[in-house]
């Protein structure tokens, strides 16, 4: 299939431009997509992904305008191609068309986001809209990161359907020979050709534990005839997902018989259907099953410069590099001359910084800002001890020296293992101490762990002290909650994943970023003038 080229000019009777114009808003996505659409989108921009020979596609501009939209309103394929139909205004986005300009199947837009998944650059569309934004100078060097929920589009399973799913799933992938194979060593007379559960007793306690031991020794039995075999790809797969649900949810008692354990596993799979989804906690009282969508966002324009698509059970801090990436202080304070005040606050205040809350405020990433010259204003929290005892912070340590002094006057050195890090032991001196009561309740005394970011975190903490830096925060940080709302506020396709799969929830959150911001450089009146390129009104 070759690319297919977009109309660019209308005509003067037939035209949308006639119906829309003077009743679409000057700041809204439909009016900055008319004049903009063929300079953002370009079918160039597409055209990697077609061949030089065959039939003509549907022009991917347009293709492309009308996924930005449907990622916006929340719509499905089918009600977004028979918007851009129907409705004027999505024809008018696409360039002005004629409102008799013909629609498309909503395949074409399955086809579409398949062909990007597949390519060297799939983020494409979301990468324009910040690169116009960069060049009409709306990303300064303020990033603030946050994260929220993404609710997963399948339905949690318990351990029962897991197993029965995943040995299902493993016999839909065999070929007929393997397949009469399995069949041959499952002995529960469970065909697995249904995702209903077994018809048992449910309030029988017995019944339920055979139903599990019996299953369970399914999967194992099939395990055991994979085992040192050569497998598809797929089959693989399929096996592997087997072994990682009976791993996880049970355990061998000294009989012989497996029940569910009473744990959970750290990276729980909750579902065959959706394997990448997780159990998350967003707070400590608030869990939610899904994703996460992790976003950075310029404070001063609300432009989302970078997002990130995690299982729900990732920390925020472990995806914070990649979301500020690329942003680097050229500017320290050795660099600002001494002899113009103006100018040294100026430098200061251009530098790079990041915003976060507690979730950003480890060591290793407080270290990893330093040595890219970016200010922190993440939050670190104070160290805590149960019950109300003295705190690490009550505690002089001296990285110098590796010595760790107590409230009491105490001393003792510590030694530095392979990560940097280290424990200092007070052991016997705690005995007589008269301040034990209010330090520790442990037989062995008082301990002190000295992490590798020691220095890092106890330095982030006297800044945070400051009144300046916390009004700096207070001021700043909350900003990109007002942008998660937006990402967030149509339940279909926002905070509910409308695709399965990390890769797909990922492209599907990085798309909904894009018109996003969009919509917010149509309110701030993003458009293109000759010699002057991307510009917005001063």
């Amino acid at each position: 299939m070759t690319v297919g080229l977009a109309p660019r000019q209308g005509d003067l009777l037939v035209g949308s431009a006639v119906v829309c114009e003077g009743r679409v808003g000057e700041d809204s996505i439909w009016a900055v997509l008319h004049r903009e659409c063929h300079r953002l989108f370009p079918d160039g921009l597409f055209a990697d992904l077609f061949s030089d020979r065959g039939r003509r596609s549907v022009p991917p501009s347009i293709v492309a305008v009308v996924m930005v939209l449907q990622r916006l309103l929340g719509l499905s394929d089918r009600e977004a191609v028979e918007a851009f139909e129907f409705d004027a205004r999505w024809k008018y986005a696409a360039g002005g068309l004629d409102l008799n300009y013909p629609g498309f199947a909503h395949t074409v837009l399955v086809d579409m986001r398949a062909r990007l998944a597949a390519s060297e650059d799939p983020r494409r569309i979301f990468e324009v809209t910040v690169e116009a934004a960069s060049a009409a100078g709306l990303v300064g060097p303020k990033r603030v990161l946050d994260s929220t929920p993404l609710y997963d589009a399948v339905a949690t399973m318990d351990t029962i359907t897991l197993i029965r799913s995943a040995i299902r799933g493993l016999l839909r992938v065999a070929d007929d020979e393997l397949e009469t194979e399995l069949g041959a060593v499952l002995t529960s007379g469970d065909d697995y050709g249904s995702s209903a559960k077994p018809q048992i007793d449910w309030d029988d306690h017995q019944a339920r534990e055979a139903l599990i031991d019996s299953r369970a020794t399914d999967a194992l039995a099939a395990l055991a005839l994979l085992d040192g075999r050569e497998l598809a790809p797929g089959v693989a797969e399929a096996a592997e997902l087997v072994a990682t649900v009976v791993g996880q949810d049970l355990e061998e008692d000294s009989d012989g018989i497996f029940r569910i354990a009473r744990r959970v596993a750290r990276d729980r799979v909750i579902s065959t259907v959706d394997p990448d989804a997780r159990h998350g906690h967003k707070t400590r009282r608030r869990s939610f099953d899904g994703y996460k969508g992790h976003v950075a966002v310029d404070p001063d324009t609300e432009i989302i410069t970078g997002t990130v698509v995690t299982p729900g059970n990732v920390g925020d801090v472990s995806v914070a590099e990649d979301l500020i990436d690329g942003l680097a202080g050229d500017i320290n304070d050795e660099a600002v001359p001494c002899g113009d005040e103006a100018d040294a606050e100026d430098g200061v205040a251009n530098r790079p910084t990041v915003y976060g809350d507690a979730a950003y405020g480890s060591g290793e990433f407080l270290d990893h800002l330093a040595d890219n010259n970016i200010d922190s204003r993440c939050k670190t929290q104070p160290p805590t001890t149960p019950g109300g005892r003295f705190a690490k912070d009550r505690f002089a340590i001296d990285l110098d020296a590796d010595t760790v002094t107590c409230p009491n006057n105490l001393t003792v050195t510590f030694r530095r293992g392979t990560n940097g890090g280290g424990t200092a032991h007070f052991a016997d001196h705690c005995n007589d101490c008269p301040l034990r009561a209010e330090c520790t309740n442990a037989k062995g005394g008082r301990s002190v762990r000295v992490g590798r970011y020691e220095q890092r975190l106890a330095d982030a903490r006297h800044q945070q002290a400051d009144p300046e830096w916390v009004a700096d925060y207070r001021a700043t940080r909350p900003k990109v909650e007002r942008k998660l709302g937006h990402l967030m506020r149509r339940k279909h396709g926002g905070r509910r994943a409308r695709v399965r799969g990390k890769p797909k929830v990922d492209a599907d959150f990085n798309l909904l970023a894009a018109a996003t911001n969009l919509a917010r450089l149509a309110v701030l009146g993003l458009a293109w003038t000759p010699g002057h390129g991307w510009a917005v009104p001063t």
